[in-house]
């Protein structure tokens, strides 16, 4: 059976990218982060989405002091509310950490020429987004040809795909996918800050919930 590694953080979009992952017939493997962000709430959601999708989930730590440059990590920072139309205007805002998908990426890579897997599956998005310049497709496209060049699979005649099915989906696109695929929304977490229930007011919120209304569905997280 093909196997893959899920980049997992237990939000919408990684889930919906297990889901599709699972739907396409690999057998998964989730693989979730602690890089020191304000809140372990997504943590939370990965572990209890990847025990109801029957997924084995693996995490990560990474202690690194730099990464405090962003406000996702240093909680004396403030977490952007932009109004919905400013969100993708261009700026990067304060909730970038250096190097993310780079660093996320490159373990699952690691993880997957370890066990042979195909693919590592990603959940970026560059329609409905902040403005991440990690989440842009040349990156993963570029990335995709240095993997192949630096890890043990091609010279055992299997390369291993970087994945990214809803890279160029909008946030509703990606509602109706997950609902197509069964994916468990009730229990994904995509709000920047930590608590009982999101905020509703910060970047991922707003698009979040932009995409559930376009989509026509209501949040089941929000039940």
């Amino acid at each position: 059976m093909k196997k893959a590694v899920v980049l997992f953080s237990g939000g919408l979009d990684s889930t919906t990218c297990l889901a599709w992952a699972l739907k396409k017939g690999y057998k998964c493997f989730a693989l979730s982060f602690f890089y020191g962000q304000r809140h372990d709430r997504e943590n939370k959601a990965a572990k209890k989405i990847a025990k109801i999708m029957k997924v084995p989930l693996f995490n990560v730590s990474l202690f690194l002091p730099w990464l405090k440059e962003s406000s996702l990590v240093d909680k004396s920072k403030k977490i952007p509310e932009n109004k919905p139309e400013k969100i993708a205007s261009g700026k990067i805002p304060s909730t970038y950490v250096p190097g993310r998908n780079l660093m996320f990426a490159s373990i699952g890579v690691s993880f997957a020429d370890a066990i042979g897997a195909e693919a590592v599956v990603l959940g970026p998005n560059a329609v409905d987004y902040s403005g991440y310049p990690d989440c842009r497709p040349e990156f993963y496209k570029a990335l995709n040809t240095a993997v192949n060049l630096g890890t043990k699979n091609p010279s055992m005649g299997r390369k291993i795909k970087i994945l990214t099915p809803i890279i160029n989906m909008s946030k509703a696109e990606i509602v109706k996918l997950a609902f197509k695929l069964n994916a468990p929304l009730k229990y994904t977490w995509s709000c920047y800050k930590g608590g009982k229930k999101p905020c509703g007011v910060c970047d991922s919120c707003l698009l979040r919930a932009a995409g559930f209304e376009k989509a026509g569905y209501k949040d089941p997280a929000l039940d």
